[in-house]
């Protein structure tokens, strides 16, 4: 009887550390078995929180898609490059994704996925994930038939996308969606639709990266029906947004269809977004578009006007010298051949202290529910932006893993 209250509190101590095992260990698994495809899917279901899942070097020819459910688990590979980890899905029987995340506490390094059906790494509901040093790409280039996402979180807290190269997507290269807490730095897109997306989320900071050759670079977008809405708080800055100009290869009815060729930064029905200190050069459209959602919809709840957008400090170089919308040509025509490096449709609130020309192409002004109060036009020429937005700060963790 007197070791009764011992018993219990021994299992207590057994039940933690079985939920955390005290010494993490390391699942090789090589490219060369027969049935690597199995042999890796196998290792992710039985890996243990705090392991590593370590791929060999060499290119894996896989035909189904994987998936990763154990939460603070590793996925490192031999490196992204030639020589590295390449998860080759050429000859994916499926749609899927090639690799999908539903945990959390993930840290996905040094490895590469080509030619997906699906999206390239998707990951749904997984806080505090880390994408380091991939490579996601669909090597023929540019198709409508190539997967809509390379880099995709979403419905997450703390995210974090660091040094991936993203290339082909017939969406977006590097997406976030419907998340919070957010840094993209360091990474290059391009040859996709768009190269950098943050849609319907808070908080959010990119920068230091380089978004070329896509049809738009850096798209900042809420949109409506969706679970989270009211995006706000992101930053752009200090990125090389430049030549972007692939065509517009983005399947019909995607809400990316619409984005012109040539288009920079291209901020959408958002609030509080600030762009700054960023290159912006030799997009034919324009270096920055600021615009209102002007499609149908039955949302009551949704705000469809850009508000409190700033662009201050930039450097901008050739732009506006082939605008890709209505009536684009003809209005560069008119203006001797350019049109502005800023465009704004002339909805919602914005104020550009860029000391480049300004494009109000004053249409009329988006509908707001009712309930909600419109916000008075800037001033462009005397406006004074919001108080900065801070800085984003992710858990210590999440930035010890990249170090």
């Amino acid at each position: 009887m007197r070791f009764h209250g011992f018993h219990a509190a021994t299992l207590a101590v057994l039940a933690v550390l079985a939920a955390h095992p005290a010494v993490a260990k390391t699942i090789s698994v090589s490219s060369t078995t027969p049935d690597a495809n199995e042999k890796l899917q196998e290792a992710l279901i039985l890996a243990k929180p705090g392991d590593i899942v370590q791929l060999g070097a060499g290119v894996w020819k896989l035909v189904d898609g994987l998936s990763l459910d154990v939460a603070n688990v590793t996925v490192r590979g031999a490196g992204a490059g030639e020589g590295g980890s390449i998860l080759d899905f050429t000859g994916q029987q499926g749609a899927g994704e090639g690799l999908l995340v539903t945990s959390d506490d993930v840290y996905l390094t040094n490895f590469a996925v080509l030619n997906t059906k699906g999206d390239g790494i998707k990951s749904k509901g997984a806080d505090r994930i880390v994408y380091h040093k991939l490579r996601v790409e669909w090597t023929a280039g540019p198709k409508e038939t190539n997967g809509a996402y390379g880099i995709y979180p979403v419905e997450s807290t703390d995210v974090l996308i660091d040094s991936v190269f993203v290339r082909g997507a017939s969406d977006a290269g590097i997406y976030v969606g419907q998340s919070k807490n957010i840094v993209v730095r360091d990474s290059i897109a391009t040859e996709n639709v768009a190269g950098i997306e943050i849609e319907n989320s808070y908080d959010a900071d990119v920068h230091d990266n380089i978004a070329t050759k896509n049809t738009g670079g850096i798209l900042v977008f809420d949109l409506p029906s969706l679970p989270m809405q009211g995006g706000h708080n992101v930053r752009i800055f200090e990125n090389i947004v430049n030549d972007n100009s692939t065509p517009n290869f983005a399947p019909k009815g995607n809400i990316v269809a619409s984005v012109p060729t040539g288009t920079g930064v291209l901020v959408m029905a958002n609030r509080h977004v600030e762009i700054f200190d960023n290159v912006l050069a030799d997009n034919g459209t324009a270096n920055v578009m600021i615009v209102g959602y002007r499609y149908e919809h039955k949302d009551a709840k949704y705000q469809p006007l850009p508000r409190d957008i700033v662009v201050r400090g930039n450097q901008h170089g050739k732009a506006g010298y082939a605008p890709a919308f209505e009536g684009g040509a003809q209005i560069a025509a008119a203006l001797g051949g350019s049109i502005p490096p800023v465009l704004w449709d002339g909805a919602g609130d914005a104020v550009v202290l860029d000391k480049v020309g300004v494009l109000s192409l004053n249409l009329p002004d988006v509908a707001t529910p009712r309930d909600q109060a419109k916000p008075a036009p800037a001033d462009l020429s005397k406006g004074t932006p919001p108080a900065a937005l801070p800085t984003i700060k992710l858990p210590d963790t999440m930035e010890a893993k990249v170090r």
